[in-house]
């Protein structure tokens, strides 16, 4: 059924769509840049999206500590996460020459091992970062009331997005990690220690996951063990499908094309359908974009 919708709504909406866009293209730069190195998806980064926010809810509430000393402990803690998880999983497999698939499934299995303690440690149950914690106030704007955390979490997101984008295609270090991309043979015999930007990779891969874990728990008031798996997993690989694997550029775009999909199939359609609508509509775009988006920024070629 359409719904009838005001300039107000509209505006109120897209809004929403760029909010929740910044948190999709964060997690989603994180997701494709270890594509784009190892050729591989780390299923894995949903669960460091989750443990970020459980983390900053326990360093904030249980602990006391400030939020950003919380949020900066919580990325802290996922970066190393992210370093284990190259070290423990992924490196044994390349030293032997394992195929992209048990990667791929021990990625998987890591998930499910932190999905598992999390519900453990944490409990099944969803909680909020109480308003005494961190940026509850909100402002108006054109009759538009807009919390403080979606514009923090805008502006952050998009300068951790730039400053991806400007470390990998400006930086000594990014064209190490563009190297090694399209051949880490030829990357080592240039002298480019591999196992090295790999496990780098893995580390600000996690750290951007755990930030928009914190973020989304912020503004949606919602922490729980199945947040990444059930709330951003699916959606994160569409964004990076549509715009291109293996382009940060393409998902920063693709994250926020999706967040304004959703809320113009909110707005028209209904809540009831407005996630089947909002995935149509990126299914429809592949068939005409069958590479993605931004098939030239791939950090592989294509």
């Amino acid at each position: 059924m359409l719904v009838a919708a005001s300039a107000h709504t509209w505006v109120s909406q897209a809004l929403n769509g760029i909010f929740a866009g910044s948190i999709y293209a964060l997690f989603a730069a994180g997701y494709t840049l270890v594509f784009g190195v190892l050729d591989i998806l780390n299923l894995a980064h949903s669960a460091v999206f989750m443990v970020g926010a459980v983390l900053a809810y326990t360093f904030a509430v249980t602990f006391g500590l400030p939020f950003v000393l919380a949020l900066v402990a919580a990325t802290l803690a996922c970066a190393a996460i992210g370093f284990g998880i190259d070290r423990v999983a992924l490196r044994p497999l390349r030293a032997r020459g394992a195929p992209p698939l048990s990667a791929l499934l021990t990625t998987l299995g890591l998930s499910l091992v932190f999905i598992n303690l999390a519900e453990v440690r944490f409990g099944a149950n969803s909680r909020a970062l109480p308003a005494t914690v961190a940026l509850s106030g909100s402002f108006s704007l054109g009759g538009i009331v807009i919390p403080d955390a979606k514009v923090a979490t805008l502006i952050l997101s998009i300068a951790l997005a730039g400053g991806l984008e400007v470390l990998v295609r400006r930086s000594r270090a990014g064209r190490a990690v563009r190297a090694v991309a399209e051949n880490p043979r030829a990357a080592q015999l240039m002298g480019i220690d591999v196992d090295a930007v790999i496990a780098w990779t893995l580390v600000i891969s996690s750290a951007l996951g755990a930030l928009a874990g914190i973020l989304y728990g912020l503004t949606q008031h919602d922490i729980n063990p199945f947040m990444g798996r059930d709330q951003i997993e699916l959606k994160g690989l569409a964004v990076i499908v549509l715009g291109t694997m293996g382009s940060v550029r393409g998902a920063v775009v693709a994250g926020y094309l999706l967040g304004l999909a959703e809320v113009a199939a909110l707005v028209i359609f209904g809540s009831s359908v407005s996630f089947g609508v909002a995935f149509a509509a990126l299914f429809l775009a592949l068939i005409a974009f069958p590479n993605g988006l931004f098939r030239g920024q791939a950090l592989r070629r294509v």
